[in-house]
């Protein structure tokens, strides 16, 4: 039965504000860093006292130029700063520096998968540059509100979206590759939770077949991914009962509650105007030129979609393994040198994504603190595709030595350990009788059609041989004693 949500869509679109990481603030030589006790990497130039002059950090416009190239927008030659103007308690300056009529980056676009996992376009409006605000905390005094102003000059860049999302899930998924890019780029670190990464959502609903566009609501103060995607599904069924309802939908900023899982009024919504933008009169303009543009776009490193397409055209990886290859950037850059030691590009595709990611996980450690080289995962495939020892002994007792951080390879290990795997045929054609003939009601099963019993005796064969019957060998032994 048709609900009356189905009457509607939804269209959202996104601005997402990334702390560029860069070491010093946007317009001054403070400090740009996360995590140090309150107002202590501040100084009169990033707040604002009277006499002092900003000056632009050129390193935010070197990595607005990066961003601009992976999102194909077109970078802007000539730009000036504005003074965007309103008081809050966080903003010491009174106005914010930033960009109003001449962007870093105009147009460009995102790709992204639907719920269908088809790939959609979705349109960026602009990126452009500005400088962040203070903190204002609300829940470390019962009485007060604390500031905390490191955070106010650090550089930002915002990446608007066309509004042309069109479900939570795609929301979920833009957010995804848009912080999946910034981290291959390297010019933010993604960290929602700790606000390096910050996302506003405008959301309205309208009729199916309608092409305008309705009042947006706009919502704010959501501190991850799937908070945004919980927050729109919120949002898309209260306007729809709103609109139910004969009740007008006004335009105004929302915040999100995480615990309780609803939106809630803060204030009307600002109107551009309202903020006064106006010269910057203390920076001159930035004017880039083609030379400069062309060095950035050849620093470029390789990005998800380049690597996706390198997996699955050029290595004959699935969909899943290339995209499992690719959501992180240190998993891809070390498979990408796991490569340059094997072709054999499955079978290390699947140690990355299979063993060593077990051994993480169950270790607590990033890929970064795993002491076992990619040359030396490569001569544990060799080892394997030799025959000499099967995938799961490698696995479950080769790796563990190795990631002693000896610096040995494999075969080493492998003779250490007396994991070699060199039973004559004659030795495993024996065992091979000997597990029949302990095991004829799992035989009869067999012979009836259960082949599902081969791995019971491949198993009872493995202990009589202690390890070192070839699978494959054994595996045809089995199958020719079986008919």
């Amino acid at each position: 039965m048709e609900s009356v949500y189905d009457k509607y869509e939804l269209v959202v679109g996104l601005e997402v504000h990334m702390q560029l990481h860069t070491h010093s603030k946007a317009y001054s030589s403070d400090p740009n860093v996360f995590g140090a006790l309150p107002n202590t990497q501040i100084s009169p130039l990033s707040l604002g006292h009277p006499g002092t002059l900003p000056r632009m950090n050129s390193k935010s416009i070197d990595y607005g130029i990066l961003l601009g190239l992976a999102l194909n927008s077109d970078i802007a030659r000539y730009m000036h700063f504005a003074r965007k103007n309103y008081f809050y308690a966080d903003l010491p300056k009174g106005y914010q520096i930033t960009q109003d009529k001449t962007p870093i980056c105009v147009g460009g676009h995102i790709i992204i998968r639907d719920d269908e996992g088809k790939e959609k376009k979705i349109g960026v409006t602009r990126a452009h540059l500005e400088e962040d605000a203070g903190k204002s905390m609300h829940d470390q005094d019962p009485f007060d509100t604390l500031v905390d102003l490191n955070r106010a000059g650090v550089p930002l860049i915002e990446v608007v979206s066309e509004p042309e999302i069109r479900t939570p899930v795609e929301a979920y998924n833009y957010l995804t590759e848009v912080r999946k890019l910034i981290r291959y780029l390297g010019i933010c670190d993604g960290n929602m939770e700790e606000g390096s990464m910050r996302c506003d959502a405008n959301v309205s609903v309208r009729l199916k077949g309608f092409e305008g566009l309705n009042t947006r609501c706009e919502v704010k103060n959501m501190n991850s991914i799937r908070n945004v995607q919980r927050a729109i599904e919120y949002e898309f069924k209260r306007q729809i009962d709103a609109v139910e309802k004969g009740e007008i939908i006004v335009q105004e900023t929302r915040s999100f509650d995480a615990v309780a899982g609803f939106t809630f009024s803060m204030r009307s919504k600002e109107l551009a105007h309202d903020y006064r933008y106006f010269p910057e009169p203390d920076l001159v303009p930035v004017v880039l030129s083609e030379a400069h543009i062309k060095r950035i776009e050849e620093s470029m490193p390789a990005l998800p979609r380049e690597l996706y397409s390198k997996y699955t055209a050029d290595l004959g990886l699935s969909d899943y393994d290339a995209s499992a290859l690719t959501n992180e950037k240190e998993t891809a850059l070390w498979f990408e040198d796991l490569i340059e030691h094997t072709k054999n590009y499955k079978a290390a595709s699947n140690w990355v994504l299979g063993p060593i990611k077990a051994y993480l996980n169950e270790n607590a450690i990033e890929l970064h603190d795993f002491n076992v080289s990619p040359s030396q995962i490569a001569s544990t495939i060799e080892l394997v595709d030799s025959g000499k020892v099967s995938a799961s002994l490698a696995a479950e007792k080769i790796l563990p030595v190795l990631a002693d951080g000896s610096g040995k390879m494999a075969l080493a290990v492998a003779l250490e350990l007396n994991l070699i795997q060199d039973a004559a045929d004659d030795v495993i054609e024996n065992a091979a009788r000997e597990v029949l003939a302990e095991w004829p009601d799992k035989v009869a099963a067999y012979k009836a059609g259960n082949k599902g019993m081969l791995g019971l005796f491949m198993g009872e064969l493995k202990k009589k041989t202690q390890g070192k019957a070839n699978p494959k060998v054994a595996s045809e032994i089995f199958q020719n004693l079986l008919k």
